[in-house]
């Protein structure tokens, strides 16, 4: 019987490599996350704003300004802790412009776009970082508020449904922080103009003063301002004051639905113009 052998494959002299497959969306945005992650562990000091600064901001009006200050139905504390939280998720945007200015000034955003990675994975997991990033200001700020007297009165699905709607609006508002962060050439130019808007957006709103104090012109203002519906939202949710007088505006009225339209608008608007923007400061 005469056996046959298969000759055995030419070498080439270089050894086989495996195939490489590009990550998902999902899983390329999570590598983004990881890395921003990674980035805040090595340097912890970036998470003074949300630590440190929101414990300052709650004890200083809480205990300066809270007994100057009167609320119909509730205590100040109480009114106070939902006017800081949506002051703090409202300048999630500014940490999100700052980050994102910096990583296309170091070249790490040419560095991640060289990888086999879905290029839009860059901006949802920088705004998913941010938003964790925020998250834990809102933690703090959480346990701050029990500390000084804050409660949550309605149960546990409506403190629940307050911090998501937290967290919705949030996230519209990074979409604005992207596009100050691709629009903007320096981290100068992003504090200049973030603090120009987000001062005057948290500060003319019922966040830390009721609108019935105001004057007609200014509450008109500070009533269609979203981060207003927003803190009356959580207000509402959460037991904090009693609902707006029928005098109010129409988004305080219906403070949770205002706010959930506020933040798809606001993102509708925003999302496109920060892709565009981040699409051309990328090819620079």
């Amino acid at each position: 019987m005469t056996s046959t052998t298969t000759p055995a494959p030419a070498r080439t002299g270089r050894p086989d490599r495996p195939e490489v497959r590009p990550p998902s969306l999902v899983g390329s945005s999570l590598i983004v996350v990881r890395r921003n992650l990674i980035h805040i562990k090595r340097m912890p000091e970036l998470l003074l704003d949300v630590t440190i600064q929101p414990i300052m901001f709650v004890c200083l009006f809480a205990f300066v300004f809270g007994g100057s200050i009167a609320v119909a139905g509730s205590s100040y504390r109480e009114f106070l802790v939902p006017g800081i939280m949506a002051q703090t998720i409202a300048f999630s945007s500014f940490i999100v412009a700052i980050g994102l200015t910096n990583d296309l000034d170091k070249g790490i955003v040419d560095r991640l776009k060289s990888l086999p990675i879905h290029r839009s994975s860059l901006l949802v997991g920088r705004s998913v970082s941010s938003l964790i990033h925020s998250s834990i200001g809102i933690t703090v700020m959480a346990v701050t508020g029990l500390a000084i007297g804050w409660r949550a009165h309605n149960g546990v699905w409506q403190t629940a449904a307050g911090f998501g709607l937290l967290l919705v609006f949030g996230f519209a508002m990074i979409w604005l922080g992207i596009w100050v962060g691709s629009a903007m050439r320096s981290v100068e130019s992003v504090n200049g103009v973030m603090f120009t808007t987000m001062f005057p957006l948290t500060f003319v709103a019922d966040t830390f003063a009721p609108t019935e104090s105001m004057p007609p012109w200014l509450a008109f203002l500070a009533e269609w301002n979203p981060i207003s519906a927003l803190v009356q939202g959580m207000r509402e949710l959460w037991g904090n004051g009693l609902p707006a007088t029928a005098d109010a505006a129409l988004p305080m009225q219906y403070p949770i639905i205002a706010t959930l339209i506020w933040s798809v608008a606001l993102t509708a608007f925003f999302a496109p113009m920060a892709m565009r923007s981040f699409r051309r400061r990328s090819r620079d």
